[in-house]
């Protein structure tokens, strides 16, 4: 079981640091141009950097504390916080009829859910 979750949390990580890096790196209306990122077109340019940062937060609380001992607690706490940034992806995406990244938003929610409630328990 703790080889599933350390590639779950892997996994997790390198998906988070990615979108999280995309979204602080690049400016907002060079990914809305892209066409992937339509929910940005109502959205300000701090609203996308702020969930580029949460993500990448996540990312690091996904795998840092279990990591290195240090307040490993805080791993299953990241991966919920993880889970509910996927269940507001999946509203905005659900309320602008956007299906196509829905599959993606389940997937990670469910990701996340197994990291938390597998570290929770460990």
């Amino acid at each position: 079981m703790n080889n599933a979750l350390w590639i779950v949390q892997g996994l997790l990580a390198l998906v988070y640091v990615a979108a999280g890096g995309l979204k602080l790196v690049r400016p907002r209306e060079q990914l809305v141009a892209s066409g992937d990122f339509d929910w940005m077109k109502d959205s300000s340019d701090a609203a996308v950097k702020a969930v580029g940062l949460v993500e990448i937060l996540g990312a690091l609380g996904a795998i840092l504390p279990w990591l290195s001992g240090i307040a490993p607690t805080l791993t299953p706490i990241a991966a919920i916080g993880l889970a509910v940034v996927q269940i507001f992806a999946l509203r905005v995406h659900l309320v602008r009829h956007e299906h196509r990244p829905l599959p993606v938003n389940a997937l990670l929610l469910l990701l996340a859910a197994f990291t938390a409630a597998g570290r929770f328990l460990s």
